[in-house]
């Protein structure tokens, strides 16, 4: 029997888990069954209480960061960790917003007629229990629960040890919601423990829990992908490009690079990798180059690239495919559209990629030629988030080719059903 301490109490965990397994599944039944308003109740009392226990939620979140500080996290790894009045009210504001969205469960995607007089539809319905794996962001547990809520699902989440005590905080706001709407507190729950060992036991509860989807960095990942017997929903990297074609306007150019670079460089988003058209090289480059540098950020090209800038380090070949999530890009000079294909094609992860140009037949050719979840025209990368998709918060992006990809929102967190009408046929 394994004991693990919580910061409650010790507990056999083997039990726990098992308990809080079965009290999801309960859950999800009674989810199922809810009326969109019903559960658009539990998001808006869910809200009001995390705005009414905003000083619980930042006690909590001091000793979180008091403990991620005795661990010597890095300072965008504390960034992820701290909460502040205006980001708890941004939490509470987007449960809201969740509240806002088209209830997706019932909804029917597709509906046609046989010949023999059956009437076929295909009906959304919820996934049923979904295991969600994060890492550092509190604010996750209320994304997370509010999304697994709104499509009708359960939840078992497993936040960052060192985010502990401001999601248990996060999930009492959430739980108090639910029991306000008549519903079961248990339908969105947290792993009891910091301990390692729930998340393997997590991972093989394919009896209780329908999908995990993990939310952290390649380490949690690549755990998860290797140890879970529950289908995953999940991007491995973020190793995102953006490729300026011959027909770029200049300072969109410049403007789109450094944004997609810059803006957040610890997203999954962020770009990693700059391509440019040999032909505007000399044109664009030096521009883009220098205001990246000039902001602290690490140029790694290729002769072309240093041959512009005298700033540049020599890229090394392992640098086309790294996800940096810090102030550092690499460049490479392209023959021309399809060179930044085959490169994209060759060395991404199928996450988000960008092309910027005028020209609408390059940009037709980039959009059907790369196979990533999310591809702009125009626009940076840091776009790749659910939120900015109108699709209001979002779990994760996916890059699987199955089930969901992309944003990860209230709609990719539901399956479909067949149903049937007839008026008394037998097949032949």
């Amino acid at each position: 029997m394994s004991v693990v301490e919580t910061f409650d109490s010790e507990i056999d965990l083997e039990a726990e888990m098992e308990a809080l397994g079965r009290r999801a599944r309960e859950s999800a039944r009674v989810l199922a069954k809810a009326s969109p308003s019903q559960k658009d109740r539990a998001l808006y009392a869910a809200a009001t209480s995390i705005r009414a226990h905003v000083s619980d939620i930042l006690s909590a979140n001091d000793k979180d960061m008091a403990f991620g500080e005795s661990r010597d996290l890095k300072g965008s790894f504390l960034d992820r960790l701290l909460l502040t009045e205006e980001r708890i009210e941004a939490m509470a504001s987007g449960i809201e917003e969740i509240a806002k969205l088209t209830d997706p469960v019932g909804s029917v995607a597709a509906e046609w007629d046989r010949p023999n007089g059956l009437q076929i539809s295909r009906v959304r319905t919820p996934l049923g229990v979904i295991g969600v794996i994060y890492e550092s962001r509190p604010n996750v547990t209320a994304d997370a629960g509010a999304l697994c809520l709104k499509s009708g699902n359960a939840a078992v989440l497993r936040g960052g040890s060192e985010s502990f005590h401001s999601s248990r905080a996060i999930l009492n706001c959430l739980q108090e919601g639910l029991e306000r709407a008549g519903l079961p507190e248990h339908a969105v729950q947290l792993l009891p423990t910091r301990d390692r060992t729930a998340v393997g036991i997590m991972l093989t509860m394919s009896n209780d829990i329908d999908i995990i989807v993990p939310r952290g960095g390649k380490g949690l990942i690549e755990r998860v992908q290797k140890e879970s017997k529950i289908p995953v929903i999940a991007h491995l990297d973020g190793n995102c490009h953006v490729f300026i074609d011959r027909g770029a306007d200049k300072d969109m150019a410049r403007d789109i690079t450094f944004n997609a670079k810059m803006r957040r460089v610890g997203i999954c988003g962020a770009a990693e990798t700059l391509l440019v058209h040999q032909s505007v090289a000399a044109s664009h480059l030096p521009a883009i180059l220098d205001q990246l540098i000039s902001a602290g950020c690490e140029i790694r090209g290729d002769a072309a690239t240093q041959a512009l800038d005298d700033r540049v380090i020599a890229a090394a070949d392992a640098d086309w495919d790294t996800e940096y999530l810090d102030k550092i890009l690499a460049v490479r000079v392209v023959e021309d559209a399809t060179a930044a294909v085959d490169h994209i094609a060759e060395h991404g992860s199928s996450h988000t990629e960008a092309i910027v140009t005028e020209n609408a037949d390059e940009a037709t050719f980039f959009l059907n030629n790369v196979d990533s979840a999310i591809l702009l025209h125009n626009a940076s990368t840091q776009y790749a988030d659910g939120g900015e998709f109108g699709m209001g918060a979002e779990i994760g992006i996916s890059t699987n080719r199955l089930h969901a990809r992309g944003p990860v929102g209230v709609e990719q967190l539901t399956t479909y059903k067949y149903v049937v009408r007839g008026n008394g046929q037998c097949r032949p």
